[in-house]
């Protein structure tokens, strides 16, 4: 059997930070104080003239990107999510979401698989906050392929653009040769006709895991990949819910206001489905191993098949 690679996501942003500043020239990235640890600081090795440190100061930092945006050059503002879309909020909101203007925000760290840096930096309210955004498109992508490829696809992208990374390493399924990668469109990874597991980030590996241990079990489970949160692929997930009439959601985030309530909101406007929700259930994380407060918190195969299975039962 093969090896499986695991990479952190974060890595994958900072090294394409890096492959799109050798074919844009007018790329600029900015941190505040956490380049090593964002991984930009690849990029700042590689074109340091293009690189500004804004220091411990994150807010200002969005409003010098929104500044640079205005003079036409492509810019990245770059530090972990809960200063990107917590202490940052109001500026994202006013200096960039509200002139609509072309920043992309790398939002690293994000979620419980933080781990050891405890819930002051586990940030599961950030894609709630971002979708909430006028405009705001938000990519929360599934392994270094795809991570890759968003990131690519955000600096085309014309507007602003959140992009949620992660610390934790997580293996790559996807296979390069075959990858494709579209805003706004959801992946169905896997077909199944009893339940849709719709899932997200680095839930989606767990959620491919779990569909097989479904399946050995006698239950066909359908996996779609949802990468960009906003705006989200309502077709897939309407076809989803008439073809099984029955969604599983899984987020690294809390349950409000994430992927479960986006999948929701589409599924009662157009085709009233039963939607369950596994994320983080309205609580703060905590200090502790990465993969440990991933199992703890839920956020398993394990607990997929748990709640799937039940889910089911209740048909």
């Amino acid at each position: 059997m093969a090896e499986v690679i695991k990479i952190a996501t974060r890595d994958s942003y900072g090294d394409a930070l890096v492959e799109l500043g050798a074919k844009h020239d007018d790329l600029i990235v900015l941190d505040a104080d956490l380049a090593k640890a964002t991984k930009t600081e690849k990029f700042m090795k590689a074109y340091p003239e293009r690189f500004f440190d804004c220091g411990i100061a994150e807010a200002n930092m969005m409003g010098v990107a929104a500044g640079i945006a205005t003079t036409g050059k492509l810019v990245f503002a770059s530090t972990f999510a809960m200063f990107a879309a917590g202490r940052a909020f109001e500026i994202v909101r006013n200096s960039i979401g509200y002139p609509h203007l072309n920043v992309k925000i790398g939002a690293t760290h994000a979620g419980i698989s933080v781990g050891e840096d405890g819930a002051s930096h586990q940030c599961n309210e950030d894609i709630a906050l971002m979708r909430s955004i006028p405009g705001m498109t938000v990519i929360n992508p599934a392994d270094d392929i795809e991570a890759k490829a968003a990131v690519a696809a955000a600096l085309e992208h014309k507007g602003p653009v959140y992009m949620r990374f992660g610390r934790l390493a997580t293996p790559v399924f996807n296979d390069k040769s075959t990858y494709k990668f579209e805003l706004g469109k959801g992946i169905e990874l896997k077909d199944g006709k009893d339940i849709a597991i719709v899932a997200t980030g680095l839930m989606v590996n767990e959620a491919l895991i779990a569909a097989k241990e479904l399946e050995e079990k006698g239950i066909s489970a359908r996996v779609i990949n949802i990468h960009t949160i906003k705006p989200i692929d309502r077709d897939i997930i309407i076809k989803a819910a008439k073809d099984t009439n029955l969604i599983l959601t899984v987020e690294e985030h809390s349950v409000i206001g994430g992927l479960g309530s986006a999948v929701a909101d589409v599924v009662t406007e157009e085709y009233p489905t039963r939607v369950v929700k596994i994320g983080v259930n309205d609580t703060f994380g905590m200090s502790g191993p990465a993969t440990d407060l991933l199992k703890k918190f839920g956020l398993s195969a394990e607990n997929i098949v748990k709640k799937a299975q039940e889910a089911i039962s209740a048909k």
